[in-house]
């Protein structure tokens, strides 16, 4: 879609309608995380709404700005899908991959469930910060806004990629013992995939947190481990 007329969130929302059957249902809403009284389901399969997104990946920042205020799940999932897209894209310039970190930063309170931040964060975010001073990150780590500390480890997924580590353990360490199950689980699964690129220094961190840390973040961490070696961290484990 290459006419710039039509990349507007008008447009974007038009096509989501078109693909809404008559007995679309809120199927999508058992994903959504969070009470916010307002969210709404358009009961349309996100792999539609991904490829659609990708019609729409030269849209405006402001277009995508404007879909970040709708009410429907699908919608906010396409405007962080674009964004997505365009931070993924080599082309992109300096500026413009400056201007989609800070649309995500400033908007965040409309990136209230993990699924837009899991989509989003590791190229909007962790990608824009790779050559960057990451203060932001540690800011978001021990934000009281549960999203906002999911933004923070999953940001990282990026510098993982890159085989730097660094981030993902210190972020790690200051979210080890969140209350929230969706940081627990985050925590965990990437720090299994920090595992994957240095196992020792994993099992480092293991042997000083997995007496207390969240089972469930155990368990994630643990995910790839041999079986004997998963059920000596699991016997360390809080039960």
């Amino acid at each position: 879609m290459n006419n710039a007329k039509d990349l507007t969130a008008g447009h974007f929302l038009n096509h989501l309608l078109k693909m809404q059957s008559a007995d679309s249902k809120d199927s999508n809403m058992g994903a959504f995380r969070g009470d916010d009284g307002e969210t709404e389901s358009l009961g349309i399969p996100f792999k539609a709404v991904f490829d659609l997104a990708k019609t729409f990946i030269d849209m405006p920042l402001n277009e995508i700005d404007a879909l970040l205020d709708s009410h429907f799940y699908e919608v906010r999932m396409g405007a962080v899908s674009i964004m997505d897209f365009q931070a993924r894209r080599k082309k992109t310039p300096p500026e413009r991959r400056k201007a989609l970190f800070e649309l995500y930063m400033r908007r965040h309170d409309r990136l209230n469930n993990w699924g837009f931040v899991d989509r989003a964060a590791p190229y909007v975010v962790g990608g824009y910060l790779y050559d960057k001073p990451r203060d932001s990150l540690y800011q978001l780590a021990r934000s009281e806004d549960v999203w906002e500390r999911r933004t923070a480890i999953t940001s990282t997924y990026f510098f993982i990629r890159q085989d730097d580590l660094d981030d993902t353990f210190a972020i790690a360490e200051i979210l080890v013992n969140d209350e929230h199950d969706l940081i627990n689980k985050a925590v965990g699964g990437w720090l299994r995939e920090a595992g994957k690129h240095d196992e020792a220094r994993l099992k480092q961190f293991l042997d000083r947190h997995a007496a207390t840390m969240p089972r469930v973040t155990l368990r994630f961490a643990i995910e790839k481990f041999d079986k004997p070696t998963r059920q000596y961290y699991l016997g360390l484990g809080r039960k």
